[in-house]
């Protein structure tokens, strides 16, 4: 299947290193990021759960639960926190979906229908399960972002578009480049100029269809 923005997401029974879950009672009412990985033991996924792993409270201040995926079992992601736990001064306390079977990883679009998991394999046999996706507690697909496998992913910026999707969904608003808590935001071009105005009080318009205002409060 294609997974793109606004699609449900497919309510899979996991297997992990804290148990087994269906994906939809897990998010339950909350916000949920799920990161996915080709191989244990592999150096810059590594370093990648450790930077989750020291995001705790962020994630936590924001209703944002947090799941890793890898293409390997249970006991090799026990084995591996281990790791992640030296390298990033920080417990990965978020459980692992054991996908070797790889159904998460084609139900998320990552691999193709026909791929499987040879003999002996490096991780190059699954290098495109490198992506995040960020999920609604409506569990509808908001946000997703795939990198190659020599890229270690920027978690400060997967915080920041959650920080701009929170803001946009209760807010009805949209939010321009490089946006972070606190800046101006982008009103809806739907939205009058009278409305917008009171509102938030004042807007600055940029162009005719570009117009800015501070959020109240």
């Amino acid at each position: 299947m294609s997974l793109r923005i606004n699609d449900t997401i497919p309510d899979l029974t996991v297997e992990t290193d804290q148990g087994s879950f269906s994906l939809h009672d897990w998010i339950g009412d909350n916000w949920a990021i799920l990161f996915s990985h080709p191989k244990d033991f592999t150096p810059v996924c590594t370093t990648e759960f450790g930077a989750v792993a020291q995001l705790a409270d962020e994630w936590e201040k924001r209703g944002v639960k947090v799941i890793g995926v890898s293409v390997d079992g249970v006991e090799d992601h026990k084995k591996w926190k281990g790791d992640i736990e030296a390298v990033g001064g920080a417990k990965p306390g978020f459980p692992i979906i054991a996908d070797d079977g790889l159904e998460v990883s084609k139900a998320f679009d990552m691999l193709p229908a026909e791929a499987y998991l040879p003999d002996g394999r490096t991780p190059a046999d699954s290098a495109t399960v490198r992506s995040v996706f960020i999920i609604g507690p409506d569990k509808q697909l908001k946000l997703s972002m795939t990198y190659p496998m020599t890229i270690g992913r920027n978690f400060a910026e997967v915080l920041r578009a959650v920080d701009a999707l929170q803001t946009s969904a209760k807010e009805n608003i949209a939010t321009p480049a490089n946006w972070v808590p606190g800046q101006d935001v982008v009103v809806p071009v739907a939205v009058s100029d009278e409305d917008a105005i009171a509102k938030y009080g004042a807007i600055e318009t940029k162009l005719p269809y570009l117009r800015m205002a501070k959020l109240p409060g």
